[in-house]
């Protein structure tokens, strides 16, 4: 069950300006883990207690979208045994919160190319999937085999396939169809990413999705990120002034030519 939010959290934020869409890059397991003395697989294990508490609060704030880097393309490099713990812990999670993250209607989804995991994980995930798809307090979902350039090529191959068999012209592709294809069409692009750990990269992590969005990074590794440390993120966001381009306060007056 996901824990409830600690009445003690006292950041001085506006629940009216919150992110609709909050993305994860969770970082920093294994070194808390060995900064302690501890086997990598037990940072995993408390990173996953830290993204159910995250989950919680996002619940209870009324953000919209939660999206968690959990698993990258990249991450098949690591030794064999943390690669199998890791497959394991997703699917004992989903098994043992689907129940009540569905009773809190709560959609789970996943992106990446889930074609080549262990065939019992990819049940469960399906299984979540559609057991959730109609549910609309929370849209929550994990990047699991994901890498950002793949997702885009892969859009640009299924694109190319279109325009050959005429069911799209080039005139007409832009943006907007564009993203059409990209596995994250059904949501929104994230107004806030958050990496822990002191990294300060995308790692290939939703390349196209965040072009505006406002990044925070903390030197917190993530089995140590904490409710605090997120109402934290959330009050520096409120800080910014997303502009998208723009000059705050100006416009240029019609009719009046820029040379």
């Amino acid at each position: 069950m996901i824990p409830s939010l600690s009445p003690n959290i006292s950041h001085n934020l506006d629940f009216n300006s919150l992110p609709h869409h909050v993305a994860v890059i969770m970082d920093g397991n294994g070194r808390w883990a060995t900064q302690q003395g501890l086997p990598r697989i037990t940072g995993h294990r408390q990173g996953a207690k830290t993204l159910k508490n995250l989950l919680r609060c996002c619940y209870d704030l009324g953000i919209g979208e939660l999206t968690a880097y959990a698993f990258s393309t990249e991450n098949w490099r690591r030794p064999s045994e943390e690669i199998n713990f890791l497959m394991l812990l997703f699917e004992q999670l989903l098994k043992q919160e689907l129940e009540q993250l569905h009773r809190e209607s709560i959609r789970i989804s996943f992106i990446g190319d889930l074609s080549i995991l262990p065939s019992s994980l990819q049940q469960i995930m399906a299984l979540s999937r559609e057991k959730t798809q109609k549910n609309q307090a929370l849209h929550f979902r994990l990047a699991i085999n994901y890498g950002s350039r793949q997702e885009i090529v892969h859009a640009c191959r299924q694109i190319v396939q279109q325009v050959h068999q005429g069911n799209l012209t080039l005139e007409t592709l832009d943006e907007a169809v564009f993203q059409q294809y990209l596995s994250t069409s059904e949501g929104s692009d994230p107004d806030l990413l958050i990496r822990t750990s002191g990294e300060m990269r995308l790692s290939n992590y939703l390349l196209w999705q965040m072009a505006y969005t406002e990044i925070y990074f903390t030197d917190v590794f993530w089995p140590d990120f904490s409710p605090s440390h997120f109402y934290e993120a959330l009050w520096h966001y409120q800080q910014r002034n997303r502009r998208f381009g723009r000059l705050v306060g100006t416009h240029l007056p019609e009719n009046r030519s820029l040379f």
